[in-house]
């Protein structure tokens, strides 16, 4: 069967899901009848909770006589290495462009990788149907981005469809008869050039997705670069040095076929597979015929930029929660998601039950600990640090590139934030609907944790996102902008009585019957010291007063955290306790005597 191998890539929110959902009604892949989730390439659970693409996925829809092979790719730059891996499967790319925001941090990102493997975009202007959409000026605004990004003429002269991926129309002209995507269909076919590789050559593949199958155990995914592979066939695999990992067969290959895998005796060079039979094999590695022994070159990542330290819970809670509470089974799974995931790396540290973790930033990070805290583990982690170079002698940091919609009353503020964190603004526009455009050049280490104020100062009408930028000289020290912390000194159940009159020092992070123990952070205090208290006193009963008045008690809720939330929170001298059911904030060294210690060092 002739085949086209794409990848739909976005920034964030643009429609891509959306977009795969509707091919997937309209070339057959559901019956008639069939009751369809939405966003069904957001399999995994936290995808579907927060609306965001974390992993990229293959699939596959026909059209006519012909199949093509989608890869879905994440919008949010935390998981760029995703959408860098697999560009190298394809031969065309669908860009997405959202008709009212325009190309956005994310969209300049993945259209510098896909520019740069010599790949011509066809330009989808989504969401056409909004109020405020402006999709001819949005289409000025993608040429400009290509022409910043040094594209070539062939490149320049890319192809423009208006669509709606939400009510599941496309057309050529803004004027036409709005129908159904056939012209993304077409589009394809016509644009897309079938893959040409050699297929007398000895069978070879680079992987570039790995995961677990219930039967198949580790299931190897990337696009056959050469020969033809067969069921039972020898293979091996080698890492990017030509060093052998493995030797072994191909037990099962499996075709991608609308939303599921389907096993098939054989596949020809320049198709999608995935292959089951290894069980060394990681992210990166060669799969091929055992006479060959040069690798296939890969796809470079860019650097993390921040590090977090993975450690076990030693609470005095600990083990109460979580199944998972070793060092060593720490370590196992951390070093699981290295094979996975190749854009986070895991280093050990000076302490045998610690382990440094790397990231591109705070959302990848935290998906990490949120998946590991869901499969049981309990661990303890430090607040994320930035990774610094050293350069001819001078420091350098990683800057982000910042682009901010607030209304226009807003922009002041954000200005003035953003010059304390030595952010250095670089473009100011007007946007529609009374609004601003801000494009800020900034330190990663000032935005850590700036997330909450910015929504509070914009009222939460404001958006941001961050993309990666560069290295450039060290900024200077940033002043520190949060409050001192309300500190635990005893173990036991909160008392409603203590709270009440904890409330006049700052706000409360816990609630009354809560388990609570000595150097646990258990709310914010109203001056920028640290302040140690008693939640555990309870009122001095006599033959006037009865407990029954306690049940007067009226608190304020307490604020609760969300994961991210609390990773940016904390400061350097403290650690986050985390736990299947419980986010824990706390000091790192608990005991008061030893804290003093530190701090005089």
């Amino acid at each position: 069967m002739d085949f086209r191998n794409i990848a739909i890539i976005a920034h964030v929110d643009h429609g891509k899901t959306t977009l795969v959902d509707q091919l997937f009604k309209q070339s057959g892949v559901y019956s008639a009848h069939q009751e369809v989730e939405e966003r069904a390439m957001d399999s995994g659970a936290i995808e579907k909770e927060r609306g965001i693409t974390i992993l990229s996925k293959c699939t596959s829809v026909s059209w006519g006589q012909r199949r093509i092979n989608i890869v879905d790719t994440p919008g949010h730059a935390d998981f760029g290495g995703e959408v860098e891996r697999i560009l190298s499967m394809v031969d065309g790319v669908l860009l997405l462009v959202d008709a009212s925001e325009g190309p956005m941090p994310q969209t300049k990102f993945v259209v510098s990788k896909a520019l740069a493997l010599g790949l011509q975009p066809i330009v989808i202007i989504n969401k056409v149907d909004k109020p405020d959409a402006r999709p001819r000026e949005v289409v000025d605004e993608v040429f400009e981005l290509f022409m910043t990004l040094d594209a070539n003429e062939e490149q320049l002269d890319f192809l423009v469809i208006y669509a709606s991926a939400k009510e599941g129309w496309a057309v050529d002209q803004l004027d036409d008869d709005k129908k159904n995507l056939s012209p993304i269909f077409e589009a394809i076919i016509a644009h897309v050039s079938p893959p040409v590789l050699d297929v007398k050559a000895p069978f070879s593949m680079i992987v570039t997705m790995l995961d677990a199958a219930p039967y198949l155990g580790r299931i190897l995914t990337g696009r056959v670069q050469s020969g033809i592979a067969r069921v039972n066939m020898p293979i091996k695999a080698i890492d990017l040095e030509g060093r052998v990992v493995e030797s072994g067969k191909l037990t099962k290959l499996l075709s991608y076929q609308g939303l599921d895998r389907k096993p098939v005796d054989q596949v020809v060079a320049g198709d999608i597979v995935a292959i089951a039979g290894l069980k060394d094999a990681i992210v990166a590695n060669t799969i091929c015929d055992p006479m060959i022994t040069e690798p296939i070159a890969a796809q470079p990542i860019d650097p993390p930029t921040l590090s977090m330290t993975f450690s076990v819970n030693s609470s005095p809670l600990s083990g109460q929660d979580g199944k998972s509470v070793t060092s060593s089974l720490i370590g196992e799974r951390l070093q699981k998601e290295a094979e996975r995931n190749v854009s986070i790396r895991i280093a050990p540290t000076a302490q045998d039950d610690a382990f440094e973790v790397s990231g591109r930033g705070e959302l990848q990070l935290g998906i990490l600990i949120e998946n590991m805290r869901r499969e049981g583990f309990e661990l303890s982690v430090s607040k994320p640090q930035v990774l610094f170079k050293e350069q001819d002698g001078k420091k350098l940091e990683p800057i982000e590139e910042v682009v901010i919609d607030v209304d226009d009353e807003y922009a002041g503020t954000i200005i003035e934030a953003f010059g304390v964190r030595k952010g250095e603004m670089v473009d100011m526009r007007n946007s529609t609907g009374g609004k601003t455009r801000l494009s800020f050049l900034a330190p990663s280490r000032g935005l850590i944790g700036y997330h909450n104020q910015f929504m509070t100062e914009t009222r939460g009408t404001g958006m941001m996102t961050r993309l990666f930028h560069s290295y450039q000289p060290f900024k200077g020290p940033i002043p520190k902008t949060r409050n001192g912390v309300l500190i635990s000194l005893g173990q036991g159940k909160a008392l409603a009585y203590a709270l009440a009159n904890l409330e006049s020092r700052g706000i409360l992070f816990i609630g009354p019957s809560e388990t609570i123990y000595e150097g646990m952070i258990i709310g914010e205090h109203n001056r920028t010291n640290d302040l140690e208290v008693n939640a555990l006193k309870g009122k001095q009963l006599t033959n006037m007063r009865a407990a029954s008045k306690d049940d007067g008690i009226k608190l304020a809720p307490p604020r609760r955290f969300t994961l991210e939330e609390a990773l940016t929170y904390i400061e350097d001298d403290e650690l986050l306790e985390i736990t299947p059911h419980h986010i824990r904030l706390r000091k790192r060294h608990l005991n008061p005597h030893e804290r003093k210690r530190k701090s005089r060092k």
